[in-house]
């Protein structure tokens, strides 16, 4: 490491969002730990992001770089390549950070050494910074390359990773646009340690043209997603849990389309996940949806 780097390293990739990067850079400037650099890299805004961003350049901490428009996953990697820190964290540009999430994750990582990476959970925002929700789904400590199979439950803005992690395994995948952090995650759990802590990190901000807010097309992404990993890591984990794995998500691709009343896509979907694993519920479940929408099943 560089002679005098901060101990941590944050990224920010951004793109037209001069109406939240204030808030966001807000957030993290404000953390209760102080050790660290913001690095922005502008993917080439035509908003005033630059002009917002201007009030902020007086502190020392924030680093901002500018390119051409070429997709997030390139501007996270720019940040990463430009960072110093000993641990590395993400925050988009929409979204915000609680005070205390540097200091308790470093915390955390510093007394155990054995974990790489850690995460926690979000609250739910509108556009107008108004609460939402705090439901979270279900999340995995661990070696979870066999639960992150069934979904990517690990939030990028919530997390924390050691330095080595992408030392030895790289950052993003710069030709996907919709599920680099998915790839991400799922490359790095067939080596290193995560672990969940329980606690609210971060503020998820919801909105309509952001480019998770497009179902269809995540789910396209992250079955993708899964395929390139699997066929690059056939031994990352066993048969079963690969077909259990396929089986949960077909599931809920199946229950996502018939709450789309795409029934036939929803039925042959959800004969995709009893194919996998017929004695695994949820499938059934899935089944059930498609031919009694109006009515819950038995979780």
């Amino acid at each position: 490491m560089t002679e005098g780097a901060p101990t941590v390293s944050v990224i920010t990739p951004t793109f037209n969002r001069a109406d939240f990067i204030g808030e966001a850079v807000e957030s993290v400037l404000g953390q209760t730990f102080g050790d660290f650099e913001l690095l922005i890299v502008d993917d080439g805004s035509a908003d005033n992001t630059r002009e917002i961003l201007s009030r902020y350049l007086s502190d020392t901490r924030l680093r901002y770089f500018y390119q051409e428009n070429q997709g997030q996953s390139v501007a996270r990697n720019r940040g990463l390549a430009e960072s110093r820190g000993q641990f590395l964290c993400f925050i988009d540009s929409d979204n915000v950070w609680l005070p205390n999430k540097l200091e308790s994750q470093l915390s955390f990582l510093r007394e155990h050494p054995e974990v790489d990476i850690v995460y926690g959970d979000i609250i739910t925002i509108d556009e107008a910074s108004k609460e939402i929700g705090r439901e979270n789904m279900r999340r995995f400590s661990g070696h979870i390359a066999g639960d992150l199979l069934r979904d990517n439950f690990v939030s990028i803005n919530t997390s924390m990773v050691r330095r080595h992690c992408y030392t030895e395994l790289g950052g993003f995948n710069e030709k996907d646009r919709l599920a680099e952090d998915y790839d991400l995650w799922l490359r790095y759990s067939t080596r290193f340690k995560f672990h969940y802590i329980p606690e609210y990190f971060a503020k998820y901000r919801v909105m309509d043209d952001q480019i998770s807010s497009d179902k269809s097309a995540r789910f396209w992404a992250n079955e993708r997603t899964l395929r390139f990993f699997l066929d690059a890591y056939p031994t990352a984990v066993d048969w079963k849990t690969q077909r259990k794995g396929w089986s949960t998500f077909f599931a809920r691709k199946a229950r996502y389309l018939a709450g789309q009343r795409s029934v036939t896509k929803a039925l042959l979907t959800s004969l995709q996940s009893l194919v996998q694993w017929p004695f695994h519920s949820t499938g059934w479940r899935a089944l059930f949806r498609v031919f009694f929408p109006g009515l819950k099943d038995v979780s």
